[in-house]
C-alpha cells in the first residue's frame, strides 16, 4: 500500500491519478484505489483538503495527482444574474456547497434543493460530472474557474 503523507508542488508527469468525490476530497485520512488500482492511504494534517489538480507524495517519493470523480450533481444554468444571486443566497443560506460559474450554479444532487429553485424560476439539470465548489470566504484554496 502507498502512504500518501503530504502535498508536494505539481509534476508535469505524476506516477498515478487518485479520482475522488468532494465528501472523500474533504477528509484527511483516507484508504482508497489509485486509478490504476494501487491502493493508497491518504494520511495528511488534520483539516487538510484535496482540490483537484493537487498533487500527494508518498512516503517513497511517488507523485499522485488528485482528480474530482464525476457524481450526481444538480445544474442551474441561467444569463440573468439576479435570479441566479437570489438562487446562491437561498442555497447558501442552507450551507449547501456551490460550485460557482459564469451563468452556472452547481450543488450535490438533492431533490428538495432542486425543487426550492425550481420555485424561485429556475431550470434544473441533474447528471453525472465533477464538482468542485468554492471552498469559502476563509478557505485555504481559492478556485476561480473559467468556463
Amino acid at each position: 500500500m502507498i502512504h500518501l503523507t503530504q502535498k508536494a508542488s505539481p509534476v508535469e508527469t505524476p506516477s498515478g491519478k487518485l479520482t475522488l468525490t468532494f465528501e472523500q476530497r474533504s477528509k484527511s485520512r483516507l484508504r482508497w484505489v489509485l486509478d490504476d488500482g494501487r491502493e493508497v492511504a491518504v494520511v495528511l494534517e488534520r483539516g487538510a483538503q484535496l482540490f483537484p489538480g493537487d498533487t500527494l507524495l508518498s512516503e517513497d517519493g511517488e507523485t499522485i495527482r488528485v482528480e474530482a470523480a464525476n457524481e450526481m450533481v444538480s445544474i442551474i444554468r441561467c444569463d440573468q444574474p439576479l435570479l441566479l444571486a437570489r438562487a446562491c443566497y437561498h442555497l447558501g443560506n442552507r450551507h449547501v456547497a456551490l460550485q460557482i460559474a459564469p451563468a452556472e450554479l452547481r450543488y450535490l444532487h438533492d431533490h428538495v434543493l432542486d425543487e426550492m429553485v425550481t420555485l424561485l424560476g429556475l431550470k434544473v439539470e441533474s447528471k453525472r460530472a465533477s464538482f468542485e465548489p468554492e471552498s469559502g470566504a476563509y478557505g485555504a484554496h481559492a478556485h476561480i474557474h473559467h468556463h
